[in-house]
């Protein structure tokens, strides 16, 4: 057989598709015969030709996969010594490469100590004399050990006193390439034992990595990789290394003569050890230096001829995606600015910006606004507060410079800040607004790339502009829609059809005019069936979605049904991932107007998104072996029948794929997986949520279904993916919690026990063990979700109070694994990046909904743990930000003490421990501080009443200094609510006679529309206690009623009180009501009239 198996390879190997597709019906009848196996032994050792032996080593590897249990153990034995034989006889370096693999495979069923003479010749041959019987050697045993590091554990530390050896030995930097290839796969399984080794080795692997450098670029690039698996398995191992490593990194980032690639993965080694160890970069001085290197990478000019990427024509991209050293160098900074305080970070990074901002060269004026673009994400509030007005005035002057890249540059940074720097930026509308438009004004000329620059400045800048859109609508929609229309481009229509829905975010109601032609357009969009049209197509159905939530209920629904149905259409018609996505945004986006729409096609909508969350569609294994040998070993029992039956109707799509051998990791090359199946998944887990809350009790016969596929994903690799299936968990228990707030059967009130019991634990898990901030920021804010909709639910299970409580505290001790969990050495508590305070303002924000769901005597006890770590964010020494949310917090607990159960004793035992942080924070420099403040302190008269009466006059005497000083609006309205909840709460403790005038002077409220209510409240009180007292101030608190009615941010209940009180202050006292509505402009007394009048 041995002689027609060689000849049937051969054909295989000919350009002639019909004697390959010949060969392949011999080879499968072949694969039948149980000589199979000694026939592909003898080929692969004994042919002349090294390609027919590398094909029969594949194959004999393949079926040995799979059919090693198959095998008698006596010819196993033989199987084991013919290989290595091979091994050792072979000269051809693929066929070897095969061989190892081969071993490989059989290593992972036989297990090492159980092929003793393996482990000799691997130990032979790598210690050996001879260079390339080492190098061959270690080729072994990178094979075997990479397939199964775990079984060659117990000879771990033989293997790194071979690697400490072999890593000197520059003069074989394929060895060196094999050895650190092994040395990173065991770094994962290493124990204790291991640790000094590894340390002991570093600087011998960085010595070997740059003489491999010198060999092979594209070796030592994918020996790099060895550095970050050390940092994020165990990065104690290259603490004591990591100046030499950042070092050796930033030299090879910054050598020009070495490849793109190699520069850019040694730059991301640095970026990620300063995700991962942020404080020790810092403490070892690492950041100046960096910095110091990473600027001229930044503002290299290109080569003679030659472009950035992305200041190419036709690249529109976003400058700090694409893969090269200058977006290496961009990344970097944006990792910083995520990962480090600001203050520290800033104190290094301003000169350098500043040099490069005030330098003649182009390309350093885009490197210094690059630089500011990329810090704008993560040092929001210090670019905010601290110098906005001159970073703006910088983008200003560089949107006019004469120089395109420049321009460039400046529109990147100028969406940054419009997507990051809310709401101060919309400040300097006047300023940027025209600058913008001008852009647009030249849309047909100017080039692509430049112009997709100028739109994503502008949609970010235009979205966040609210009411303040107004004078620019006519002007944005007009050039808009005449682009939809008139453009030659379709990417300039996709843009502008992009414009339009940032225009709507921002104009809402105001858009109506302007909706029926857009519809227009977007029907011909819609309709279109050609593949160009599909980018267009999918930016039409975004902008659809977006239109659905902003242009206002009345317009919409009328739409809403043949929406849903164009999106059903549209996928039945097209398999695109993308635009499955954009239909999902778009069934969301009307699950808010129009739910009803949504339920007679709710069967065709979850399927087409869980079927989206099941498929593995996108992510490919890269195989290294030609396809073809796949096939040939796909009969699992050598049975005839089966194979005869092969490809006969009634064959299910799962029985087609369990003839496919599994691939196991050493076929695989890599996997990638495409984007857009990503983006696909985490739409579909947003929409099934919002979804299932929207459509209530029309979703239920699909809750569990959907449950079952976004709880699989909760552990998926990518983020985004991650992030978005534990939001819609948590979406899930709210929509169950809705049906049963609206029937309260017994059976629904299980399911979301059941539900809760399920997700919580999950949760926790979450932001205990994920290692991504945003991920568990996300969980945070979803867990806050359900605790606000489900409130005592979640606690009928005793553990969860413990539980979130324990959640809470260690969030806000930074003990979890996305906060370094202690790993790091003490930081300073004052300072830390925005980032990391942001994830603990999420989980303070659980405290005063916790306090809201529970009995205050139950919580107090875990209340009074997580005060202090509040309390401590409040000293003058921590940022505005930090000062803001402690006060913030301890205010919205009082708040929430007001209602609670037993919440008076608990408010009046915690007012010693809070009255002074909040009179400190009432005397604040920062607005926003000294306004938590008041309204802390008024709660806490709300909440604990009588009990803290010998503190009124104390709390009277700070508030009326504040009334004659404080300038901020904000802050005057809520000295107004807190004055009026004091009275609430023990109206004998305030004397009125002075209080009532200064405070009714400051009525009505000027931007705190909220505290109306509160106001209100408190006057219609005052009326029932002291009628001649408000008949003395008639005039402002009839002008504070009439303010409230038909006011569109007050609610109708408040504006009901407005009413009621204006009538009976018209019924009882006319003429002085009378008097004082005459006072009033002309508009104001009519709606006095009309209120009064009012049945």
């Amino acid at each position: 057989m041995t002689e027609e198996l060689e000849q049937i390879l051969l054909r295989l190997t000919q350009p002639d598709n019909a004697v390959i597709q010949q060969a392949t019906a011999q080879l499968q009848q072949a694969f039948k015969d149980p000589a199979i196996i000694p026939a592909l032994c003898a080929v692969m050792s004994g042919s002349q030709n090294p390609e027919i032996r590398q094909s029969a080593t594949v194959m004999l590897r393949l079926r040995v996969k799979k059919h090693w249990n198959k095998i008698n153990p006596n010819d196993r034995e033989s199987l084991k010594a013919v290989v290595l034989q091979a091994f050792t006889m072979e000269t051809e370096h693929k066929v070897q490469h095969s061989l190892s693999q081969l071993c490989a495979v059989m290593v992972k069923h036989e297990t090492p100590d159980r092929w003793p003479a393996l482990l000799q010749l691997l130990n032979q041959s790598t210690k050996s004399t001879n260079p390339h019987d080492r190098q061959i050697g270690l080729l072994l045993l990178n094979k075997v050990i990479e397939s199964n590091p775990e079984p060659f554990k117990p000879y771990y530390c033989q293997l790194l006193q071979l690697f400490s050896a072999v890593l000197q030995d520059y003069n074989n930097p394929t060895a060196l390439y094999y050895c650190i290839l092994t040395l990173t796969a065991i770094t994962a399984y290493t124990g204790t034992e291991e640790m000094k080794q590894m340390r002991a080795i570093i600087p011998s692997l960085i010595a070997a990595l740059k003489h491999l450098i010198k060999a092979d670029q594209v070796q030592a690039s994918e020996a790099l990789e060895v550095l970050i698996e050390l940092m994020e398995i165990e990065v104690s191992i290259i603490v004591p290394h990591i100046t030499d490593i950042v070092r050796f990194c930033l030299e090879v980032g910054s050598d020009t003569a070495l490849s793109d690639s190699l520069r850019v993965k040694a730059l991301s080694c640095i970026t990620f050890l300063i995700k991962l160890k942020s404080n020790t970069v810092l403490k070892q001085k690492l950041l100046g230096p960096i910095l110091q290197s990473i600027f001229p990478i930044l503002t290299a000019v290109p080569s003679p001829g030659e472009q950035d990427p992305e200041d190419e024509e036709d690249d529109g991209g976003d400058p700090t995606d694409s893969d090269n050293p200058k977006h290496g160098a961009a990344q970097m900074i944006d990792t910083m600015a995520l990962h480090m305080p600001p203050e520290k970070l800033f104190h290094h990074l301003l000169p350098l910006t500043q040099a490069c901002l005030t330098s003649e060269n182009p390309y350093q004026k885009k490197g210094g606004l690059m630089c500011l673009a990329v810090l704008a994400e993560g040092c929001a509030d210090y670019i905010r507060s601290k110098m906005l007005s001159s970073v703006l005035q910088t983008v200003c002057q560089s949107l006019t410079d004469s120089d395109r890249v420049v321009r460039s540059a400046a529109l990147f940074a100028l969406g940054q800040f419009s997507e990051h720097l809310q709401p101060e930026v919309s400040k300097y509308c006047a300023e940027l607004m025209p600058l913008l438009l001008g852009y647009l004004s030249s849309l047909n000329e100017a080039k692509i790339g430049h112009v997709t620059k100028a739109f994503y400045a502008l949609e970010n800048f235009m979205e966040n502009l609210g009411s303040d859109i107004e004078p620019y609508l006519p002007t944005l929609m007009e050039t808009m829609l005449s682009a939809l229309i008139n453009a030659e481009s379709l990417k300039i229509k996709e843009l502008a059809m992009s414009a339009i829905g940032a225009i709507a975010n921002a104009a809402k109601e105001m858009l109506v005019p302007y909706f029926p032609p857009v519809i227009e357009s977007l029907k011909g969009f819609l309709t279109a069936t050609t593949e160009e049209m599909r980018p267009l197509q999918n930016q039409s159905l975004d902008t659809l979605a977006v239109l659905a939530r902003t242009i206002g209920k009345d317009v919409f629904s009328p739409l809403a049904a043949e929406c849903i149905q164009l999106g059903l259409n549209l996928t039945d018609a097209i398999d695109d991932p993308d635009l499955r996505r954009c239909t999902y945004g778009l069934y969301s986006a009307v699950s808010t107007v129009s739910p009803e729409s949504l339920t007679p096609h709710l069967v065709a909508i979850t399927t087409v998104m869980q079927l989206a969350l099941k498929s593995s569609e996108g992510v490919t294994a890269h195989l290294e072996e030609d396809k073809t040998f796949l096939l040939l070993d796909d009969d699992d029992d050598d049975d005839d029948e089966k194979d005869n039956n092969k490809n006969k109707a009634g064959k299910t799509e799962e029985d087609c794929l369990e003839d496919e051998p599994e691939t196991d990791i050493h076929d695989v090359a890599g996997f990638s997986v495409e984007n857009a199946y990503i983006d696909e998944k985490e739409d579909a887990c947003d929409a099934l949520g919002e979804i299932a809350l929207n459509t209530g009790a029309a979703f239920q016969p699909f809750l569990e279904s959907s449950f079952q596929q976004v709880f699989e994903m909760r552990d998926f690799p990518h983020e985004d993916v991650r992030r978005a299936a534990l939001g819609a968990l948590g979406q899930f228990c709210q929509a169950q919690h809705k049906v049963w707030a609206e029937n309260h059967s017994e059976t629904n009130h299980q399911a979301l026990l059941k539900l809760l019991d399920v997700v919580l634990p999950c949760f926790f898990e979450t932001v205990r063990t994920d290692r991504e901030r945003l991920v568990v920021m996300g969980v945070l804010e979803a867990m806050n979700g359900v605790i606000k909709s489900c409130k005592g639910e979640v606690f009928k299970n005793p553990s969860h109070l413990k539980e979130i409580s324990h959640l809470i505290r260690d969030v806000l001790k930074k003990k979890t694994a996305c906060q370094g969990s202690g790993n790091d050495e003490a930081d300073d508590e004052d300072q830390q990046a925005e980032y990391d305070a942001m994830l603990q303002e999420f989980a303070g924000e659980g405290i005063p909904l916790v306090t809201s769901s529970v009995p205050a005597d139950k919580f107090a006890p875990y209340l009074n743990d997580l005060l202090p770590l509040i309390m401590s964010k409040a000293k003058s020494s921590c940022t505005v930000a930090d000062r803001s949310f402690s006060v913030g917090t301890i205010g919205e607990i009082l708040h929430a003490l007001v209602t609670a159960p037993a919440g008076r004793s608990v408010a009046a035992r915690l007012s010693n421990r809070l009255l002074p942080v909040l009179v400190a924070g009432v005397k604040d420099g920062d607005a926003e501080v000294r306004n938590n403040s008041v309204f802390g302190l008024g709660c806490l008269a709300q909440a604990a009443g009588p009990l803290i009466v010998s503190d009124y006059p104390m709390m009277l005497s700070v508030f009326s200094n504040m009334l004659g000083k404080e300038s901020d609006l904000r802050v005057i309205d809520n000295l107004c609510a807190a004055l009026c909840r004091m009275i609430m709460s023990n109206v004998d403790a305030v004397p009125l006679e002075q209080v009532v005038p200064a405070l009714v002077s400051h009525l009505p409220l000027k931007e705190d529309q909220e505290e109306n209510q509160t106001v209100l409240s408190c006057l219609t009180l005052l009326y029932k206690h002291s009628p001649a007292l408000v008949v003395k101030v008639m005039k402002p608190v009839v002008a504070a009623s009439c303010h409230v009615v038909g006011h569109k941010d007050v609610n109708q209940e408040t504006q009901s009180c407005a009413v009621a009180l204006m009538k009976e202050l018209a019924q009882k006292h006319g003429a002085e009501f009378q008097a004082a509505a005459a006072s009033l402009p002309a508009e104001q007394r009519a709606k006095v009239a009309v209120a009064v009048s009012s049945s």
